[in-house]
């Protein structure tokens, strides 16, 4: 088995390489390519690829390229976790927002329309030379906003998946609470990417259980104040609720308090980029062959787990049927929503594709944001693909973070003066 990754200078592909080495029986992956721009940066990722693979044992050949056409060449799934600026336009990102008074984030708002306009061309480039090297070969992409570039790579016809962490990170969370295996339990775990709630946690007798016994209110009851603590979100609105929103939804819940939050911190590109600085030196350091307790700190906790345990089953080697939450088409499971909009929720996942699981109806107080931020992504999608700063006024009017034509219109305007580099129509 063939796997790609584009995107693999990142200083977090040491977190992918760990978790293929200790779960090799899941997926015995025979080749793996790493493809980046970064030349330099590549080359230290491959010889630590090898060194972790060589010391638990993996015989798996890791090479290296900066040509996407040749790397992908064969390949059975490709990953897609690239970054089109780097570290330096997600600072942008995180920052000229918060002249206007909106929180300054990668994903949502300003800043995240602003990363979709810079991703999506480059994406569905790179997956066009996927799909000419191998028609049947699976997408799986963890790129941000991954709600929108999914939906841009299913648009144009790509056998493609979103992932993220967030699903998997309470998953494991929970279980810790409750002192039994992650295996052992199931979320109802509904929305769109970076905008989900945690309706309901099954704690199954067995992981290939089809029911078991709800503990969210368990869970709430003994464990509510570390969990609010977490998310950063006042313990008794989660109370009240009875659910648990993703921590993404704070920039929602507590828009205004974040914003001047992030003035004092400064954004969090600049953390990261420190992070990678240290990170680098040590991946340059021959006798390393292990991922380094600093790499925790990067993000992107239990990716390489979620990611081991899709592919595997996109690709059969796991033997059977999994139930993955991932970003999927909706075909009527959200009626509310467009069938081509792309959810986050629970799935089948097996070597005959992705088939999210039916949900009970959305709560009002979810379905209206949800609907809110889907008409967003569509006009943000349509931004990314046709250009224009009407497009991009349009995409940001609509968004629940904006919503305001003077507002959109500043908002406009800095986003086209900061990205101009990468977006050719402007």
């Amino acid at each position: 088995m063939k796997l790609a990754i584009v995107g693999g200078g990142s200083t977090y592909t040491p977190e992918l390489i760990d978790g293929f080495a200790r779960l090799r029986d899941t997926l015995p992956i025979g080749e793996l390519v790493l493809i980046d721009p970064a030349a330099e940066r590549l080359e230290l990722i491959g010889g630590l690829a090898r060194r972790i693979f060589a010391k638990q044992g993996h015989g798996a050949t890791v090479t290296t390229t900066t040509d996407v056409s040749a790397g992908v060449q064969g390949a059975d799934a490709v990953l897609l976790q690239l970054r089109v600026g780097g570290q330096a336009a997600r600072n942008q990102d995180e920052t000229w927002p918060l002249e206007c008074g909106c929180v300054g984030q990668e994903t949502t708002g300003a800043g995240g329309l602003a990363k979709a306009l810079r991703t999506v061309p480059v994406v569905l480039d790179i997956a066009e030379q996927v799909r000419r090297a191998n028609p049947d070969a699976w997408i799986v992409d963890f790129t941000n906003p991954v709600g929108i570039v999914t939906r841009a790579l299913q648009t144009a016809g790509h056998k493609a998946v979103g992932l993220c962490n967030v699903a998997i990170g309470f998953q494991r969370k929970f279980a810790a609470h409750l002192g039994v295996a992650p295996e052992l339990v199931r979320l109802d775990h509904v929305g769109l990417n970076h905008l989900t709630w945690e309706r309901g946690v099954t704690l199954l007798d067995a992981p290939d259980a089809v029911s078991g016994r709800e503990v969210l209110p368990e869970l709430l009851a003994g464990f509510g104040k570390e969990i609010a603590d977490d998310l950063h979100l006042p313990l008794p609105v989660i109370q009240r609720l009875g659910v648990v929103p993703s921590y993404y939804l704070r920039y929602f819940y507590q828009h205004d308090a974040v914003v001047e939050e992030l003035k004092v911190q400064g954004s969090r590109a600049a953390k990261v980029s420190a992070i990678e600085a240290e990170l680098l030196g040590m991946y340059a350091d021959p006798t390393l062959d292990t991922k380094p307790e600093l790499l925790g700190q990067r993000g992107g906790a239990f990716y390489s787990e979620a990611a081991v345990q899709l592919i595997a089953s996109l690709l059969g080697t796991d033997g059977g049927t999994s139930v993955q939450v991932v970003n999927t088409r909706n075909d009527g499971v959200l009626p509310f929503l467009p069938d081509d909009a792309v959810i986050e929720v629970p799935a089948e996942v097996d070597a005959n594709g992705v088939r999210p699981l039916p949900q009970r109806p959305v709560e009002p107080l979810y379905a209206g944001l949800i609907a809110g931020v889907t008409a967003y992504e569509q006009l943000a999608l349509e931004a990314a693909l046709l250009g224009g700063r009407d497009r991009v006024f349009d995409a940001l009017l609509a968004h629940p973070l904006v919503g305001q034509i003077e507002l959109a219109d500043q908002l406009t305007d800095r986003l086209l003066a900061h990205n101009r580099a990468h977006l050719p129509w402007a």
